[in-house]
């Protein structure tokens, strides 16, 4: 075993801060709901996060918007292969995971709070000019949907999390494999 494992990053779980910092950047969720039949639907998603809640805006016609109303239990990853964040903690494959009951704060509309929402995720995905993209669908109805997490999971750097790894299998233990 290599006992330069520096690629692997700060491993285990994010601080608070650091998962704040990290979803203040733009990676897109992956929302997974349920259907009318119980089968999952995933859809990538923007999103905003307030430090306690996720914050979703979808299109009147977004089927993952009426499968929410029918079924509010949702989970939201949001992940990426690296963060360049002002964090010492690291910055290598950071993961984020949510799961809990959605609130359907608006149902379509148009002008509704949906609107600040939708105008701060187009800054964080787009830039300056984001707002632009909203202007000409302004008059669009949209839902605005609201989660506050009742389990959320982090995770970052290169490496298994102890609790996955089996002992005694002929190869490396944890520790060496990890060189913890």
């Amino acid at each position: 075993m290599a006992d330069d494992q520096e690629y692997r990053g700060a491993m285990g779980g994010m601080t608070a801060e650091h998962m704040t910092e990290f979803l203040a950047g733009a990676p897109l969720a992956r929302l997974a709901c349920l259907k009318p039949d119980g089968s999952p639907y995933v859809m990538p998603v923007w999103y905003q996060w307030d430090g306690e809640s996720i914050w979703l805006v979808g299109r009147q016609r977004s089927v993952w918007c009426e499968y929410i109303k029918n079924d509010p239990r949702i989970s939201v990853v949001i992940d990426g292969n690296t963060f360049e964040g002002d964090s010492d903690e690291g910055s290598l494959i950071p993961k984020v995971y949510f799961e809990g009951v959605a609130e359907i704060v608006e149902e379509p509309n148009v002008g509704g709070a949906w609107v600040k929402v939708a105008e701060d995720m187009s800054y964080r995905y787009l830039g300056p000019d984001g707002p632009t993209y909203l202007t000409s669908t302004l008059s669009q109805p949209r839902w605005l949907i609201k989660m506050t997490p009742s389990a959320t999971k982090t995770w970052h750097g290169v490496g298994w999390a102890r609790r996955y790894w089996v002992e005694d299998t002929g190869g490396p233990s944890y520790d060496e494999a990890h060189s913890t």
